[in-house]
């Protein structure tokens, strides 16, 4: 039996869809975790990398590649992937922070966990919010919408195009510290019931000096912040569902950027 070999060119064109695929799927939330098989990973860049590379093929320049040619443009698209990804994982590390400045204040500082997707210890509260906005990002079909921008992503920021001196680094500084004022809105209510907790405490220690107030305050600032938390977890939905809506126009901005 013959078999066609594959023309080079075309397996080249392959290799660059695959590059902006795999940096993709190695930084998009909740795929790129370490809990998730490497097979399960490399399956799923080889099957969206067949799909996307009748789009994409195209878009390509026609010329002839070089080995240093070829390889500087695979790291090309590879850093084009992995920065979608990056974008969207702020919006995580947003949630982590919230939950850690709430941990600290609610007296569970040293209440640490293994989180299985980044591999290292996080606060509790960290981990139950970040699982929280896992499902709130699977709910909404978030991991359909990079689907979406990975196709739209060829046409608007083609193989070869990747420039960094325009606008892109300031807009990502902005991102970046837009990520600590979204952790601050996440733990925001229940900083502000901590806080006037504190202050009627602090009222109560000086009316009443007999009153060990640090042995009580233990046990009612955790069962106040898991109230809160629990009132305001509709609240917490809104605003994630705001930041993950937003998403997609964020990136193509990014991918404009990069463009000029």
């Amino acid at each position: 039996m013959n078999l066609q070999l594959v023309p080079i060119d075309q397996f080249q064109a392959f290799l660059i869809c695959t590059a902006r695929i795999a940096g993709l799927i190695g930084a998009i939330p909740v795929f790129s975790g370490a809990q998730n098989p490497a097979r399960v990973k490399t399956g799923l860049v080889v099957g969206l990398s067949l799909l996307f590379f009748p789009v994409m093929a195209p878009s390509i320049p026609a010329f002839a590649y070089q080995t240093d040619r070829l390889a500087l443009l695979i790291i090309n698209e590879v850093l084009i992937g992995t920065l979608i990804g990056l974008i969207a994982r702020l919006i995580f590390v947003a949630v982590e922070l919230g939950g850690t400045v709430i941990g600290y204040q609610m007296g569970f500082a040293a209440a640490n966990v293994f989180d299985p997707q980044n591999q290292r210890q996080l606060s509790l509260i960290s981990q139950f919010q970040n699982v929280f906005a896992i499902l709130i990002f699977l709910a909404i079909d978030g991991h359909h919408l990079f689907i979406t921008i990975a196709a739209n992503s060829y046409e608007l920021l083609p193989p070869g195009v990747f420039n960094f001196q325009g606008e892109a680094i300031p807009y990502f500084i902005e991102l970046s510290s837009k990520m600590f004022s979204l952790g601050i809105q996440f733990s925001a209510p229940i900083l502000a019931i901590l806080l006037l907790s504190g202050l009627i405490l602090g009222v109560l220690a000086r009316v009443f000096p007999q009153l060990n107030v640090f042995l009580i305050s233990f046990p009612l600032n955790i069962g106040i912040t898991f109230t809160v938390i629990g009132l305001t977890l509709n609240l917490v939905f809104i605003l994630l569902r705001r930041e993950f809506g937003n998403l997609g126009e964020t990136i193509m901005t990014m991918l404009n950027f990069l463009n000029y």
